[in-house]
């Protein structure tokens, strides 16, 4: 299969900023805010109202450095709207084959999420560069080690309930990225002034280092051939 590269922004950090709010009107200063930390894999949730136009104005504001895809892609018709938007990743919740596919054939990186061997199995099969496992603190840690056992060859991010203080948990497990929301953001993408951002910017920050000494070796598939 012509599988799609994962993003190489995920692999240089293996850290991927998930960008959920009631409306995106502070989503493009949070979005500043994680880049200037080092966090330069960000993802746009669909639910978000205007999350569109938010991504496309974020990824034209931040540049090529920084890669910006949607999540809670649940539909081709998400997903056909994401990419005309410049969504340069695909996210979401639960593993939709034709979704997978229909990214893959435009030569763009899907995350869909997974619990299950089967599941992700599946979602491997449809072209997925990465699989979701999510929600990854349901079963936490252990979970991920136990699924990787049997598919070492499948690269897996955690996401879900994971916070900054358990992230390095699951990278020792085997985890190739990790995924953090609300935990990571705590309300600056809604929050007036400087001082919420520049906390998000040292969180950024913490969270790198938090993983980055046992994300530097090697994943299981690299940027170069995405095999």
């Amino acid at each position: 299969m012509d599988r799609p590269a994962l993003t190489p922004q995920l692999g240089r950090t293996r850290v991927m900023a998930i960008l959920r709010s009631a409306d995106a009107s502070g989503l493009p200063a949070a979005a500043r805010a994680l880049a200037a930390g080092g966090i330069t894999c960000l993802e746009i949730t669909l639910t978000t109202r205007d999350a569109l136009d938010a991504l496309a104005w974020i990824r034209d504001d931040l540049g090529p450095e920084v890669a910006v895809g949607a999540g809670t892609v649940m539909s081709c018709g998400q997903a056909r709207d994401a990419l005309a938007a410049g969504a340069e990743f695909l996210v979401a919740p639960v593993v939709d084959a034709d979704v997978v596919r229909g990214a893959a054939k435009s030569g763009v990186p899907c995350y869909p999420g997974a619990w299950t061997p089967t599941e992700v199995a599946a979602a491997w099969r449809a072209g997925a560069a990465a699989v979701k496992l999510f929600p990854a603190s349901t079963g936490g840690p252990g979970h991920l080690r136990q699924l990787r056992a049997p598919l070492p060859e499948i690269p897996l991010m955690a996401v879900g309930g994971v916070d900054i203080a358990h992230a390095r948990e699951y990278v020792d497990a085997g985890a190739y990225a990790v995924g953090i929301g609300s935990p990571l953001l705590r309300g600056a993408d809604r929050a007036p002034g400087s001082g919420p951002l520049e906390s998000l910017t040292a969180r950024a920050r913490d969270l790198l280092d938090a993983v980055g000494a046992t994300m530097r070796a090697p994943g299981p598939r690299t940027e170069e051939t995405g095999r």
